[in-house]
């Protein structure tokens, strides 16, 4: 197998745009339509809630998923805005709106939870997946 050529500063970078978009996602521009679907008040959410163990493992996962998505993008040759771009759209289409429909087919969820999360998935993957295409 080749070994692709990763910018670790760029997964990094990556990461932490796709981090701050999901913060602004859930609470500036979703905030209220995502505490509707959801069906809980904000203190009910809040009740046990670890910030530090919460947030960090969302950075580890926005990690990973720039980790993976830039040898996604390394191996289709994916150099420009618009090749990082399919890229993202691409992983989005097949992994993210595949395994996430589940949720609402088998777990009884409501179907704005998932439209605001492959949303957010769909923006922060096309982010991603420019920036790691133009900073390879």
């Amino acid at each position: 197998m080749l070994q692709p050529d990763i910018n670790y500063l760029a997964v990094l970078v990556a990461a932490i745009v796709q981090f701050a978009l999901g913060t602004l996602w859930y609470s500036i521009l979703f905030g209220k339509p995502f505490m509707a679907a959801v069906g809980k008040t904000q203190e009910e959410l809040m009740e046990g809630f670890n910030p530090a163990r919460a947030y960090g493992l969302a950075f580890l996962s926005a990690l990973v998923t720039a980790f993976v998505l830039a040898h996604i993008v390394d191996y289709a040759g994916a150099d420009t805005i618009v090749t990082g771009l399919q890229a993202g759209f691409w992983v989005w289409l097949g992994f993210v709106v595949t395994s996430n429909l589940a949720t609402v087919l088998f777990e009884g969820r409501h179907p704005t939870l998932y439209y605001l999360n492959t949303g957010y998935q769909l923006a922060g993957l096309l982010i991603m997946g420019a920036l790691l295409a133009l900073w390879s």
